[in-house]
């Protein structure tokens, strides 16, 4: 069992990839992304995985609070202004990051960064994701650091919170926005 966990994390980068693509198409289609994902409107190669369509559940029934957390944390920058695709990344990011709780926030902020260089849709987008991400996690920091070792429930619902603390990233490209 052990070795097939391992198979579905290493598929994650993937899953991320094709969450990506819906989220992308559904912004620019002005359509819900679970009609996009189970409709004929999804164009990637393959039938997405459990994973892809799980963050896309996710990000969908959690945007408004996802995208309250992005406006509060990216200065000078509103969702409007900010690049479709790199909206979409940083909605992806935020939504793993506060409601899936076997993914440590490290690995959603690299993972998103690594999805900024490839797709991005500015040169700094790497950057700009990074300072975001990284500032969320430090806030997430804070309620940890006050609560006195007791961890937030995590999954569907409830925000990760307490992992927030070792997991923070660096501050390279912080106020790079």
């Amino acid at each position: 069992m052990a070795s097939r966990d391992r198979l579905a994390v290493q598929e994650r980068p993937a899953a991320r990839r094709c969450a990506l693509q819906v989220l992308y198409t559904a912004e620019i289609r002005g359509e819900s992304p679970s009609k996009i994902i189970e409709g004929e409107a999804f164009l990637g190669e393959d039938e997405p995985s459990d994973y892809a369509s799980m963050l896309v559940q996710r990000c969908e029934a959690h945007r408004v609070g996802i995208d309250q957390q992005l406006a509060s944390t990216s200065e000078n920058w509103s969702l409007a202004r900010m690049p479709v695709v790199d909206r979409c990344i940083l909605r992806m990011a935020v939504c793993e990051m506060l409601y899936v709780d076997d993914v440590p926030i490290s690995v959603s902020i690299n993972e998103a960064v690594e999805l900024a260089k490839a797709f991005g849709g500015e040169d700094d987008s790497p950057r700009f994701v990074n300072g975001v991400l990284g500032r969320i996690a430090r806030s997430l920091e804070q309620p940890a650091a006050s609560a006195e070792g007791g961890a937030a429930p995590q999954g569907d619902s409830q925000p990760v919170a307490a992992q927030a603390a070792e997991q923070a990233p660096s501050e390279k490209g912080e106020g790079d926005e």
